[in-house]
């Protein structure tokens, strides 16, 4: 979820769900301790809250955890499984997997630095056909570094002749490697990840695994959250209205202190999906974020001639359409 879960797009989700655990989107230790520590680490009213670190080096790493933890979030995950190019150049990422000795020890380093929890984000596997074996072998080593908290995309990665994209949709899903592995370590927790699109989907894994974690469908859609929320914790979906009330208050705020509109704008575009106008409202949002010196007036007017802010004043919230 690089560059989609930044700080604004929790901001929003919060809002929606008061209970969903969030993600930061991954930062590497390099650009958190030789870059900007401050913007990346930013972030306000999203809590909980797990911030996500890519890196391969245990002491880069442990100091990045101390830097996360001081910054007020609620636990640090180091991600394991993204199989993008660029990352992989840095040699993080889901090549890791060919090294849990590594991982290991990052994990170790990091749990003996900060007091909050150590998590790792994993795939079952890089490249060839996986089997439960190899993915049991990486999982005990790294538990044995102090892992106890683990959320596993259930799909190999392929890190050659494969988009990140591709890698979210070609390899097999393998939701049985996530079960098993779950008996296997009863005193850890284990998330599932990948192809979970639907409110019935994530609550069937969630009956059968404990708990998921959901990326893409929720970014498209951040109301699934308030579906969740009142199924699984009895909460009542809040009004797509009030929401939005709320989130142009948080625009204003960025644009007054000299932020683009683009950064806070762009998570919007699946704020209104299954609602009328939805379609329409993204194509013009779209179409104009980007316009240098946008501003909040052309968002209210294209939420007004979309037909969406109609849709939203007139019409409780879809998630309360759906659960009732």
């Amino acid at each position: 979820m690089m560059g989609c879960t930044d700080r604004h797009c929790r901001y929003l989700l919060r809002l929606v769900s008061p209970n969903a655990l969030l993600y930061s989107e991954m930062v590497t230790s390099g650009a958190l301790l030789h870059g900007s520590a401050d913007h990346f680490l930013r972030h306000e009213e999203d809590a909980p809250c797990v911030f996500q670190l890519g890196g391969s080096n245990p002491t880069e790493l442990s100091e990045c955890a101390e830097l996360v933890e001081a910054a007020g979030y609620q636990a640090v995950n180091l991600n394991v499984g993204c199989p993008s190019d660029r990352v992989q150049s840095a040699g993080i990422g889901a090549c890791l997997m060919a090294t849990p000795e590594t991982v290991a020890n990052c994990v170790s380093a990091m749990a003996q630095r900060v007091n909050i929890p150590v998590s790792v984000k994993c795939r079952i596997g890089i490249d060839q056909e996986p089997t439960y074996a190899e993915f049991r072998d990486f999982i005990h080593q790294v538990y044995d570094g102090g892992c106890r908290s683990f959320s596993v995309h259930a799909r190999i990665a392929v890190l050659s002749g494969l988009s990140p994209k591709q890698n979210r949709e070609i390899p097999p899903l393998h939701y049985d490697f996530v079960y098993r592995i779950k008996d296997d370590f009863p005193d850890a927790q284990f998330s599932l990840n990948g192809g979970i699109k639907t409110h019935e989907d994530a609550l069937m894994e969630c009956q059968r695994v404990g708990a998921v974690m959901i990326g893409r469908a929720v970014y498209n859609n951040p109301f699934l959250l308030a579906q969740l929320d009142a199924s699984l914790f009895g909460t009542t979906p809040p009004d797509h209205y009030q929401v939005w009330c709320n989130y142009r208050d948080h625009i204003a705020s960025e644009l007054a202190a000299g932020e683009n509109l683009k950064h806070s704008a762009r998570h919007l575009l699946g704020l209104f999906s299954g609602l009328r106008g939805a379609r329409a409202f993204r194509r013009n949002l779209g179409e104009h974020i980007y316009i240098d010196g946008a501003g909040l007036d052309m968002i209210d007017e294209t939420l007004e001639t979309s037909g969406v802010l109609s849709a939203i004043k007139s019409s409780p919230s879809s998630a309360q359409r759906d659960i009732g």
